[in-house]
Order: C-alpha cells, then structure tokens, then sequence
C-alpha cells in the first residue's frame, strides 16, 4: 500500500504534522509520495527521506497508491481535486485551516485516519463536479470544478447582466456582481455566504445563486445536475472573471460558456463517525442553544 501526501506548506506554529504523519506512515510500512514542490520546502531527517518518493501529478503515481493525504484547509482539498483528476483515487482530508467542511479530519485524529487507512476501516463519499466547455480554451487540463463555478464583474466595474439558459430555454437575466452555480458539496461554500440553500451531498442538483443582486424578486433555484447550463454577458466593460473553485481567468465579453456535471466523480473519505449532519453540527452549530 502506497499514499501520496499534498499540501501547500504549513505554518510555524502548528509544529511539523508532517513529520508525524510521515513517521506514522513509516512505522506501518506503507509507501509515501509527497508534492515535489513540498518536498523542496521541508526539512525532514534522513531516516524518514530514504522512505520517500516525489511526485508531481498523478501520472507518476503505479497502481499501489490507494489514497491522496491533503494536509491543510479546504482550499488544500481543492487543489488536490485538480491533482488527481479522474483517476478515482480517493481523497483525505486533514484540516489545518479554519471551517473544514471538505478536511473534516482534525489532526488530533492522524493517529485515527492512518489506522482507518490501514485497516480499511473508512467511508468513501462519490461527489459530483462541474464541468466547463467554452468557445475559447479554459483552466487548461483541469476544466472541472468541485465546489462552484462563478462569473464575476471585474473590480469596481459596474454591474453586469448574466443572460442564463437552462437546456437552451431561457431562465432568467441577472442583473448583478456575479453568479454562482454551485454543486452539493459546493453548497456550503461561496453559495451559502449568498444565502443559497445547502444541499445533501448526494443530491442530483445543482444550485444557482446571484451575487448581489439588483432585483428585490431575485431567488436561489435548485436544478437538475443533468441540465446544461449556459451564459451570455453583457457590461460596460469587455472582459469579466469565470471562476471555477479557487482558480479564475479573465474572460472577453463575447466568450461563449456553458455549465455540465462532469463525466467523473471525486472520492472523499471520511472517517465513520464524520458524517455530513455532524459537519453541519460541528461547524455551523445547528441544533446548539446558545441562548443560556
């Protein structure tokens, strides 16, 4: 059994988790691959490097890799997304950031996740992605996105008018800063600091959601995720900014855009007591009286 371990770099003050993971790793005899960029960056004694490969992307990993270790936020997991791509190798999210929504994992349980890695003892969750098709090429070989796409307005520029198809038949104009069209997981994300609804994870849908909207009428609505989704832009000015997660190029006016669930899925584990309602619990404290 083998792991490939990515993150961007952590801070000072959260000691080296690193470092335990990777002896952790190493005292259960199983492969290590860490990020080459992060190899670069680390300072790890020479009794646990001998046991350590580099990687760059999946393409370098064989068959044995059975799992991807994502040491940081869920920004850090959304990286990692564009690593492995379709390969369907699952995730594991360790969160060194803030919420954690997708790194639901805390690091006190490291211990926890490489015994559930080990003995196989975890849940793997199928999620859904987005998928981008334009008339120009865009975000390269990674045209997919797990959390959202979104258009924006550039800077302070006025805001734009987003004309929003459904299968071909018109939906709505949004006259406004931006729109977001989010999947399950993506809910909980930038749709749901635009109070867009939260979807269960393994819902069929998508959901759209303005951004500052100019019409008081202007509603969130949930769609099937077989639908394509496609855009026309208008503004004062001739570019505006296609996001997809947390990567985003600047776009011309007349670039032509279309929305589709993408043909793969990503594979999230999670430990067996991590479910979606404790997240919701843990995180945005529902159920919790804070009243006394």
């Amino acid at each position: 059994m083998k792991v490939a371990i990515y993150s961007r770099g952590l801070d000072i003050e959260q000691g080296n988790p690193l470092q335990q993971l990777v002896q952790l790793l190493v005292q259960h005899k199983i492969g290590i691959l860490i990020y080459r960029p992060l190899m670069n960056r680390i300072n790890l004694p020479d009794d646990l490097l001998k046991h350590i490969a580099a990687f760059e992307s999946a393409d370098d990993f064989d068959p044995e890799v059975e799992c991807l270790i994502s040491l940081g936020g869920d920004g850090t997991m959304l990286d990692a997304v564009t690593l492995i791509r379709n390969t369907n190798i699952p995730i594991l999210g360790i969160n060194f950031g803030r919420l954690g929504f997708l790194a639901s994992i805390g690091p006190d349980d490291l211990l926890s996740a490489v015994d559930a890695l080990l003995n196989r003892t975890f849940v793997v969750d199928k999620r859904s992605l987005l998928h981008i098709d334009a008339n120009v090429p865009l975000f390269n070989n990674a045209p997919f996105a797990l959390n959202e796409f979104s258009i924006h307005k550039r800077d302070t520029s006025p805001m734009i008018k987003i004309h929003t198809y459904l299968n071909g038949e018109f939906l709505n104009t949004y006259w406004a800063d931006g729109l977001i069209i989010a999947t399950p997981t993506g809910s909980t994300g930038y749709n749901m600091s635009c109070n867009g609804p939260i979807l269960y994870p393994d819902s069929p849908s998508f959901v759209i959601t303005s951004v500052a909207p100019h019409n008081l009428n202007v509603r969130p609505i949930v769609v099937a995720d077989t639908s394509v989704i496609s855009f026309e832009v208008e503004g004062r000015t001739d570019q505006f900014i296609c996001a997809l997660d947390a990567r985003k190029e600047i776009v011309d006016i007349n670039t032509q855009i279309a929305i589709r669930k993408e043909k793969f899925y990503v594979n999230l584990i999670r430990l067996n007591e991590n479910s979606f309602l404790s997240t919701l619990h843990n995180k945005l404290t529902w159920g919790l009286d804070k009243r006394n």
